[in-house]
This record gives C-alpha cells, structure tokens and sequence, in this order.
C-alpha cells in the first residue's frame, strides 16, 4: 500500500515535454527507458515516454528529475503497482 504523507507537497513541473521535475516522492519503484513509476505523497505516479533516465533522485528531500521524451502522466488507482519490477532498492542491495 502506498504511504501518503498529509504534510508532503507534491508538484510536477513539465518542460517542454522532455524535463519532468517532481517533488513529494517517496520511493522509485520501477524504471526503464519507457516508464518510471514512483510512489508519491498523492500515490502512484506513472511517466511514459521514449529515452527516458533519471537526472536527479533525492529521496530525503522527496525530489525526482526525468530526461527524455514524455507521452503521459498519469495516477495509478491501484496501490500495489509494480509494473512487473522490483522496487528501485530491492534491485540495487540484492
């Protein structure tokens, strides 16, 4: 289940359809060149797009940068979303 935190802020700043700025994240669950899903203080949020790669993730102060070109946006309903990955974490300290 996704953790929301009521004092979290959570924006998303779009650039020219290939920088995506968001803050309140609290966790990376899955990534590749197609699509980044990260947990936020609103939920599951899903980035689809072509070349992607994170630019900058700093989880303590809840901030994600994407480079790439971005087709959508979107909040997934169902907070178990995995896309088939493990999270960002659990990959990199097997």
């Amino acid at each position: 289940m996704t953790e929301m935190r009521a004092d979290g802020k959570h924006t998303l700043m779009l650039e020219k359809r290939n920088k995506l700025s968001i803050t309140g994240v609290l966790d990376v669950i899955s990534f590749d060149e197609d699509t980044v899903a990260a947990n936020t203080d609103c939920g599951v949020i899903i980035v689809k797009g072509e070349d992607l790669h994170i630019d900058n993730l700093n989880l303590e102060k809840g901030d994600l940068s994407l480079e790439g070109m971005i087709y959508s946006i979107s909040y997934e309903d169902n907070d178990g979303y995995t896309g088939g990955h493990a999270s960002l974490f659990s990959r990199l300290f097997r």
